[in-house]
């Protein structure tokens, strides 16, 4: 869709950028001529990625070892960024789910969902929004959100929340910083497959579901279409759009919230998912 050198030498930070959908993302704005900074807790994950577009493109890709939770560790990345040259972009895809019975939740599993998904996102997004109103350089926030923000779902109740606050957050400030030419816009994607997302949300009997069987269009999502969605809300064909989520999911929403199935498990079923008993 994206002529090429469509971000030519753009700054784009990827939030969990060494694997799964943040991965995928940041490399299409490689290809699309972007300087890529990726950060997540696992550096060797990092360093993977980083090992690998540097053999099929040739370029150098900064990594940073971040747990978006610790408000310290965001503040000392996005510095040491700055430091180089300005950002242009963030992308906020770094985020946690599970499924669980919402009466069952701790407060620490109820954290481990908001501290990265909510916490995490403002973090990252108030460091870089507070350097480009200082700096008087417009940028590009990204948020990586879900139909749940439309919807609502059950058995996932931490996530909707964490992320319809954060469309929240992406609405409110597309009005406080538009005048400073920072635009603030988000995706909610459906069902795209990854390892990583697939072992938290289809464990137990849900594992034998077919996905699309929910999805008007009969098919999930492929990473290529997502990361040329992000790729275009980033570049500057998109640049009178602001405040706005642009939902990415073949109709399942409009369907089903996604959760339904859930309704039907027993204890039985539960308790299958508990740790020791896979």
């Amino acid at each position: 869709m994206l002529a090429a050198n469509s971000l030519l030498g753009k700054r784009v930070l990827v939030t969990g950028g060494g694997s799964g959908l943040g991965a995928a993302m940041a490399e299409r704005f490689v290809q699309l001529g972007a300087i890529p900074l990726i950060c997540g807790r696992r550096r060797e994950a990092l360093e993977a990625t980083a090992a690998r577009w540097s053999s099929n493109y040739g370029i150098d890709t900064q990594i940073f070892a971040c747990d978006i939770r610790d408000p310290l560790q965001v503040e000392a990345m996005i510095a040491q960024i700055w430091q180089q040259a300005p950002l242009d972009a963030l992308v906020n895809n770094a985020a946690a789910t599970f499924i669980a019975r919402t009466e069952h939740l701790s407060h620490r599993a109820a954290d481990a969902v908001l501290a990265p998904t909510l916490h995490g996102t403002m973090y990252c997004t108030l460091a870089a929004g507070r350097r480009w109103i200082e700096a008087n350089y417009p940028g590009v926030v990204l948020s990586i959100l879900s139909t749940s923000t439309i919807t609502g779902r059950a058995f996932t109740v931490p996530s909707a929340m964490a992320k319809s606050a954060v469309l929240s957050m992406t609405k409110s400030l597309a009005v406080e910083w538009g005048r400073y030419g920072i635009r603030l816009l988000a995706i909610a994607p459906g069902s795209f497959p990854t390892p990583g997302a697939s072992a938290q949300l289809m464990a137990g009997k849900r594992a034998m579901l077919k996905p699309e069987a929910r999805i008007p269009l009969g098919r999930v999502g492929q990473h290529a279409e997502l990361a040329e969605l992000a790729s275009y809300l980033l570049s500057d064909a998109a640049s009178f759009m602001t405040g706005e989520m642009v939902t990415i999911d073949g109709g399942a929403h409009l369907q089903s919230s996604g959760a339904e199935d859930l309704l039907a498990w027993n204890r039985q079923d539960w308790e299958e998912l508990r740790p020791g008993s896979r």
